[in-house]
């Protein structure tokens, strides 16, 4: 094993080309978010985490189904515009939503280093998703808010190498950190600007 940011695939390391975002990649990094709020460790990120776990799935299932017209994520969503049901479209727009939660909630608690999780988070949940949800899941959403580590703990656990070798340094962990979430945030500003464009977010 090793420091958790040493062990999934960074959205730096994406390939984009003039065809779009690489699927297979793009999928393989959004998993490594999934698992980073195992480190939250709180139960009450569960539905969060399985959120996101659907919505790759739908847009995995869409690769498998037809991986010629999908090797993007641009490609994928352009063929399947003509079809009736658009579920990895639909899955796609999600992911890139609770990706921007993460990705934005990261980013406020690496530039306010005084700043709790639990205040990064909400804040974030104000200007992301908060506006998509009802009642209800914005009730789960205030729950998951409220039960954030605390800061030191979090990144004492993102640091740590679960198989007992010596802990990433914490200019190491910021540098790793930093590159990763500047990577997700011009993935994400990418790809919404080209469903605003391509009109592919209406319908749903």
């Amino acid at each position: 094993m090793a420091p958790y940011l040493e062990t999934v695939k960074s959205f730096a390391d994406v390939p984009i080309t003039d065809a779009g975002v690489d699927t297979l990649a793009f999928l393989e990094a959004a998993q490594g978010v999934v698992g980073l709020f195992d480190l939250l460790g709180s139960a009450a990120f569960t539905p969060v985490q399985n959120d996101l776990k659907g919505n790759i799935a739908k847009v995995r299932a869409r690769y498998d189904a037809a991986p010629e017209q999908s090797s993007t994520l641009e490609l994928l969503v352009v063929n399947e515009k003509g079809e009736k049901k658009r579920t990895a479209t639909e899955g796609l727009m999600w992911l890139l939503r609770g990706l921007s939660f993460t990705c934005k909630a990261l980013q406020a608690a690496q530039a306010n280093p005084t700043e709790e999780l639990s205040a990064a988070f909400s804040k974030s949940y104000e200007a992301t998703l908060k506006k998509f949800h009802n009642f209800v899941v914005k009730g789960i959403f205030s729950v998951a808010m409220k039960a954030c580590p605390y800061r030191a703990d979090f990144y004492t656990k993102l640091a740590s190498d679960p198989a007992g070798g010596p802990p990433v340094p914490a200019d190491k962990l910021n540098e790793e950190l930093n590159r990763w979430l500047t990577a997700l945030d011009n993935i994400v500003k990418r790809l919404e600007d080209f469903y605003e464009k391509g009109g592919h977010n209406k319908g749903f």
